[in-house]
């Protein structure tokens, strides 16, 4: 679908948690109709609750299909994709009625971009217990997408463009070569193959983004980068001949390297890439640095998927705590990379 704006589908998350309210509290920034035309998938009365917590009159309109979507800052267009049982789950509270209507959303969203109904999607978070209760066992939003989109290359990316925090001029991404893995897990996951997947789809996505090959720090896995061995083999058995295979492509690969100072270096512009070797090796070092406009992006994909960076929140939901700029943030880089779009 193409218009003068890209068509976001963006689904409600889990509804015991914040993203009904983030959706609406976002939705009055006037620049992200700017940008877009967001279309809420998910049930219109628990995005009128959010209206109702956050008092800003703003109108929800229950329409079919995103091709009869109109939306402003003061019409939210929502689709109904999932159950009425789901008004019966309390705010901040684990339900599988919840998982299931986040579930509902999410594939309704994959269907739609998939069938070019709509241009991208942005998802508000879902929670993972409640998805599991629900009877899907997805670690999250990445391995669902990756399911219903027939792809077996993938990576979580997390992204903050330039700021006076990350200076390179293309921003930072973080994409990861384990994901929702146990830590006792990861050493058998970490392979050289892996590594070397995810460094190309962060070179592919940055690549685009920057116009011209960036620059990619890849973490070592170990304490100061092994320390020659001494505080283990992998720098010298995995990552670093993934990282020789990557140059010999014509990747600009540097490491393995120690994560403190890599990322300090990234921060400072020196790479526009990581690649990170488990979760919150990657997570923390970004999100400290802008938790709040971090953007979690899916690569690999055949459609534009993004994200908020961060999850449900139960202990402030539904009581006008939450930030919306993750979202807001999520928002602008799906119209940047939405299909035929111009790069704003």
């Amino acid at each position: 679908m193409r218009n003068d704006k890209p068509t976001i589908a963006l689904t409600m998350g889990d509804p015991a948690g914040v993203g009904p309210e983030i959706i609406v509290g976002a939705w009055t920034e006037t620049i992200v109709h700017e940008w877009c035309r967001p279309v809420v998938l998910g049930h219109p009365e628990i995005i009128r609750r959010a209206v109702r917590l956050w008092q800003t009159g703003v109108r929800v309109a229950e329409i079919g299909s995103p091709e009869e979507a109109d939306p402003s800052p003061g019409v939210i267009p929502c689709i109904r994709c999932c159950s009425d049982d789901v008004l019966q789950v309390p705010p901040r509270t684990l339900d599988a009625r919840a998982g299931q209507a986040a579930y509902d959303a999410v594939v309704a969203a994959i269907r739609l971009a998939l069938d070019g109904r709509v241009d991208a999607i942005t998802t508000a978070p879902l929670h993972k217990e409640a998805l599991h209760r629900a009877g899907y066992n997805y670690p999250g939003h990445t391995e669902l997408l990756a399911e219903m989109c027939g792809v077996h290359d993938f990576a979580m990316m997390l992204y903050l463009g330039p700021d006076d925090a990350i200076l390179g001029p293309s921003g930072l991404a973080v994409v990861h070569v384990t994901l929702h893995t146990p830590m006792r897990e990861v050493f058998d996951k970490l392979t050289e193959d892996a590594v070397l997947s995810k460094a190309r789809l962060a070179h592919r996505f940055m690549s685009d983004l920057k116009g011209s090959r960036p620059r990619i720090g890849v973490c070592a896995l170990n304490p100061h980068a092994g320390e020659g061995g001494l505080f283990g083999e992998e720098e010298k058995t995995i990552i670093a001949p993934a990282i020789e295979r990557g140059v010999a492509e014509g990747m600009l690969l540097e490491g393995p390297l120690p994560t403190d100072t890599l990322m300090v270096h990234a921060r400072d512009g020196l790479f526009d890439a990581v690649v990170a070797m488990y979760h919150d090796q990657g997570h923390i070092a970004l999100k400290l640095m802008g938790m709040h406009r971090a953007v979690n992006v899916t690569l690999g994909l055949p459609i534009v998927r993004t994200s908020v960076a961060h999850g449900t929140a139960f202990d402030i939901a539904w009581r006008r705590h939450a930030e919306t700029g993750s979202l807001i943030e999520a928002l602008y880089v799906a119209s940047r990379l939405a299909p035929g779009n111009s790069r704003p």
